[in-house]
């Protein structure tokens, strides 16, 4: 992490865990567990349903909530969705998009993910904006196409300006819920190749001040490594998050 250019944030996504009454217990819980955080932020995506339970749990705490997905159209005919200012008004301050599980079982693409993008920063909301090589890609030593190429197709249209509000989630897909993950050098290898691409985009300050996560697997017996490195400046956190001192541990890890 480079505390001095960006800032650190650790961000649980809970994915398809916790009724409202079990979320308000652990975001009180996490609350507690991180108060003293002050040079790293603290996020909880949760699901929809949990959102104004969570959002009323961490008020006056530096715990932020987050939702997992939203669709990209304000309002209309789109049975099931969830739109930005549903989310805004529920409580939600961040988004977690083209997360790999979207990807993979719900059709998500590029060009959904860069329009989800664009609706939910139109709208105010913090966007974690996943990305990530499948173990394929890796095998055939093209992660550094693959992660560029998403790059730039996902924030095509985004501003310098509304990047102040994007965080990039690098998540290689082999490494999500196998509890394989990259080595320290493999993340910040990508972890920079994301902020070059960035840095192309948008200039090197622009790209400087970007927080760009590791998001596979990253838990509190590994994170210390993981975030001792240059452009690894968080994680987005999957299982670890769901209990409150492992999660603790991980904001520790990036506050040292």
């Amino acid at each position: 992490m480079n505390k001095q250019k960006r800032r650190a944030v650790i961000a649980g996504n809970w994915k398809m865990n916790m009724t409202p009454s079990q979320a308000v217990e652990a975001v009180k819980e996490t609350a507690k567990l991180t108060a003293g955080a002050k040079s790293c932020d603290v996020v909880l995506c949760v699901p929809f349903v949990d959102i104004a339970a969570a959002a009323a749990a961490a008020e006056g705490t530096n715990v932020k909530i987050g939702a997992q997905n939203v669709h990209f159209e304000a309002k209309g005919a789109f049975t099931g969705e969830i739109s930005a200012s549903m989310l805004l008004e529920a409580g939600a301050e961040y988004v977690i998009i083209g997360h790999s599980e979207r990807r993979a079982y719900f059709g998500e693409t590029d060009e959904t993910v860069n329009l989800r993008t664009k609706a939910a920063l139109a709208a105010g909301l913090k966007v974690i904006l996943c990305l990530g090589e499948v173990l394929s890609e890796r095998q055939s030593g093209i992660t550094s196409e693959i992660v560029s190429m998403q790059t730039k197709l996902d924030l095509a249209g985004v501003s310098a300006e509304d990047m102040k509000n994007v965080i990039i989630a690098y998540e290689p897909v082999w490494a999500i819920g196998t509890g394989l993950t990259a080595t320290p050098e493999q993340a910040e290898e990508v972890c920079a190749v994301i902020r070059g691409v960035l840095s192309e985009l948008y200039g090197k300050e622009t790209a400087d001040g970007v927080t760009v996560q590791y998001g596979g697997s990253m838990n509190d017996a590994n994170a210390a490594e993981l975030l001792a490195k240059e452009d690894v400046d968080g994680g987005l956190i999957g299982g670890a998050s769901l209990v409150p001192e492992k999660f603790a541990k991980i904001v520790g890890a990036a506050e040292a």
